[in-house]
């Protein structure tokens, strides 16, 4: 509410010349957008009263902690560039080889790319021990090149208990050899504006070759400390010994995760003195790096069927792919009702006096500040009441779809009777479609959203068909946002507004106000599609409540975000949430190679939660799109 009260007090109407500056940024101009969070549908409310904003999600495949704010550069590249590592955590290799059923044949492959792969870590980790002019870092990294040595001969013993020989000289393929060429070629400083290391003339110098040749061999570190974890902690003592175990013990060990941070520690070390010209060299080594070390990944041959990716199986002449997706806090940062608001209040006259005759007589910012603060609390209130009263039957442990449906009935009616009253105020009368169309061509989209979208789009293999389901007031404003990124072929289904003169009239032309209005969308839309006799496969992406349905009906339903209020109400139900790495990776236990996408099956009562859109990429596009 304080929040609430900040907005309503010190938003003043500044010139509308703000709409049409390129630096236009909406957390810039509009301070607060929990004013419209409490008037929209079920985001992030909490049976409370409080309202919390959350930019990601944070339920799904597990994660390092945030690093705190004097986190060193490291920790920084990694967490900027997590798009990489989760698409190296949801290759075809990773997921069989957590599930324990790859091929051994492509762990043989793997474990011969890796030791020259290897062999170039412990002859990169030598140049940077004598270009370093620190005693401290020249034992660092000797140290860790000794832990480099040791992996090679574990990868003997991995070839013993296994009972297969490698060859002796093993053939590198295309990706192993791009990324030892890179990393060779960064300690020998070949990189712009480096001398070659028999030419550098001062220990500056000799100091700068070793930081950019670690920034070029943290990601590599960094990742497998990853992937070990995540895969430990799915091991499953009930199931016998992992077939891959030593792999994952090595990698999850105390001793490899210190190696990690050791490395991390010596780049920050021998970095302290580097200008920001130079540190930028090092982000652009270290994505280099992550992005051939997911290469490597990718370029394992995999003989055997896999869950990841969900479109690899998809064939246009027999399949229909579907992807379905809500919009406000699932595609965006803000939620749209609250830009709507502000625009209202920034745009609104100040006083009811002078308005122009030939225009709709609109309330002034005082009034509306006033106003949206009663609808706000109104809505709060008698949201927090249907949600309560949603969980008054007993809670059940068998999934319940439709004791779930007839509670969202209820839910439905309130969300429509909310609506009216915001009509019947006049709150939304006035706005130019022109502002909300600058506003729609700036709204803030998650992180990696339109990529996917972009990459589902032009996949003219996939043909896929994309529909946006919201229950946004304005159609107009979520078709500029996805405009604006080149996605005109998204298909939009959303409430509209009524414009007299390109001036909304406080009207909407209702389509999709509540659950149960999605969730008939959806239906009808998956009807009308696909009709030509086809296998469809429908995806649905949500965030919130009035999501549960649609996510529910479609084959594979996907939660961004973390509602407690859809967690409380969908478990209510029977309802399961399953981080989706790990139900992949049990998926993928059970793949059999007659086995086909038609393994998804809607109304299962199971959700997959995601951190981010990252995840949703690789899993149903994959790294190569």
């Amino acid at each position: 509410m304080q929040k609430l009260l900040y907005l309503v007090q010190t938003v003043s109407p500044p010139s509308l010349s703000l709409f049409a500056k390129p630096s236009f940024s909406y957390p810039h101009l509009f301070p607060s957008s929990a004013l419209a969070s409490r008037l929209r549908s079920y985001k992030s409310a909490s049976t409370t009263g409080g309202f919390i904003r959350f930019p990601m999600a944070s339920s799904a495949t597990p994660k390092l902690p945030a690093p705190p704010i004097e986190e060193g550069i490291g920790r920084r590249f990694w967490i900027k560039f997590r798009k990489e590592w989760t698409h190296a955590l949801y290759s075809p290799f990773v997921v069989s080889l957590a599930a324990g059923n790859l091929n051994l044949d492509t762990f043989r492959n793997y474990i011969a790319q890796d030791v020259h792969f290897l062999r170039a870590f412990a002859k990169a980790y030598e140049m940077a021990e004598e270009c370093a002019d620190d005693d401290d870092a020249k034992v660092g990294i000797y140290e860790l090149r000794k832990n480099v040595l040791q992996e090679l001969k574990m990868h003997d013993s991995f070839v013993h208990e296994w009972g297969f020989d490698l060859p002796k000289e093993s053939t590198p393929n295309a990706a192993t050899v791009k990324y030892t060429d890179f990393l060779l070629a960064t300690a020998s400083g070949k990189v712009e504006g480096v001398k070659a290391p028999g030419k550098l003339a001062t220990p500056f110098e000799k100091t700068k070759l070793a930081a950019y040749t670690l920034g070029a061999m943290t990601p590599c570190m960094r990742l497998y400390a990853f992937l070990g974890k995540e895969l430990q902690a799915l091991l499953d003592p009930s199931e016998g010994i992992h077939p891959y175990q030593k792999w994952i013990d090595n990698y999850s060990s105390d001793v490899f995760q210190a190696a990690a941070l050791q490395t991390e520690d010596l780049l920050d070390k021998l970095s302290v003195s580097l200008t920001g010209e130079e540190l930028d060299v090092i982000e652009k080594l270290y994505h280099q790096a992550m992005k051939l070390e997911l290469q490597f990944f990718l370029a394992q041959p995999l003989a055997q069927k896999c869950v990841v990716p969900l479109s690899k199986e998809h064939n246009p002449a027999e399949h229909c792919l579907m992807l379905f997706s809500d919009f406000d806090l699932t595609c965006t940062v803000l939620d749209s009702s609250a830009i709507l608001a502000e625009i209202a209040i920034i745009t609104a006259p100040k006083s009811d006096q002078n308005q122009p005759g030939n225009q709709l007589v609109r309330m002034s910012s005082v009034g509306l500040r006033s106003t949206w603060e009663e609808l706000s609390k109104q809505y709060t209130e008698e949201y927090e009441q249907c949600i309560e009263s949603a969980l008054q039957s007993n809670k059940g442990e068998i999934f319940n779809y439709e004791g779930l449906r007839g509670a969202l009935e209820h839910l439905s009616d309130f969300e429509k009777k909310a609506n009216l009253r915001v009509i019947d105020s006049g709150v939304l009368k006035g706005l130019n479609s022109e502002d909300i169309k600058r506003a729609g061509e700036r709204l803030i989209l998650q992180d990696g959203c339109t990529n996917f979208f972009l990459n589902a789009v032009k996949n003219e293999n996939l043909n896929t068909n994309i529909h946006v389901l919201s229950y946004c007031w304005c159609g107009d404003l979520i078709r500029s946002a996805f405009a604006s990124g080149g996605l005109d072929p998204v298909n939009i289904h959303a409430n509209e507004f009524t414009y007299e003169d390109s001036l909304s009239t406080g009207e909407i032309i209702k389509k999709v106000e509540s659950p149960i209005d999605k969730v008939q969308a959806f239906t009808n839309i998956k009807q009308s599609c696909c009709s030509d006799q086809k296998k469809i496969l429908t995806v649905y992406i949500g965030d919130s409540v009035g999501d549960l349905l649609c996510l529910l009906e479609a084959d594979v339903g996907i939660v961004i975000g973390s509602s407690t209020s859809l967690r409380r109400v969908g478990s209510h139900f029977g309802v399961s949430f399953v981080p989706l790495f790990p139900g992949l990776i049990e998926k993928q236990k059970q793949f059999t190679e007659e086995e086909s996408s038609s393994g998804w099956k809607g109304l299962s009562g199971i959700l997959y939660t995601v951190s981010s859109w990252a995840e949703i990429h690789a899993f149903i596009l994959g790294s190569h799109s």
